[in-house]
């Protein structure tokens, strides 16, 4: 099992910057790919980035590129994704997911999810 525990959600303004960071636990974290999704309210879960699990490969939504840069330190089993040039509609709730193939969390089936953290963007 993984544990993945996510933090650093808030309310920000319109043009700021926040950083999510997911604390993993339970199982080797090198060997996983991680991603970031986010769901809005009367929305689907979407997902936001995605990075393989040496940091090598990184991918984006289109609608958060420029503004958002995932990475991770395998040493200290964390992913974060910055969060730059907030807009209203980057307001969600985001989660950490982690799986045991990049495919998989690219396609939104990881194999592991965290509890979410609320990010609030003002106008």
């Amino acid at each position: 099992q993984v544990q993945l525990v996510e933090s650093g959600g808030g309310l920000v303004q319109a043009g700021g910057s926040l950083r999510l960071s997911c604390a993993t636990s339970g199982r080797t974290f090198s060997n996983l790919a991680m991603g970031w999704f986010r769901q809005a309210p009367g929305k689907e879960r979407e997902i936001v980035a995605s990075i393989s699990w040496s940091g090598g490969t990184t991918d984006y939504a289109d609608s958060v590129k420029g503004r958002f840069t995932i990475s991770r330190d395998n040493a200290k089993n964390t992913v974060t994704l910055q969060m730059n040039s907030l807009k209203p509609e980057d307001t969600a709730v985001y989660y950490c997911a982690a799986g045991r193939v990049w495919s998989r969390v690219v396609a939104g089936t990881p194999n592991y999810w965290g509890q979410g953290t609320q990010v609030t963007v003002s106008s």
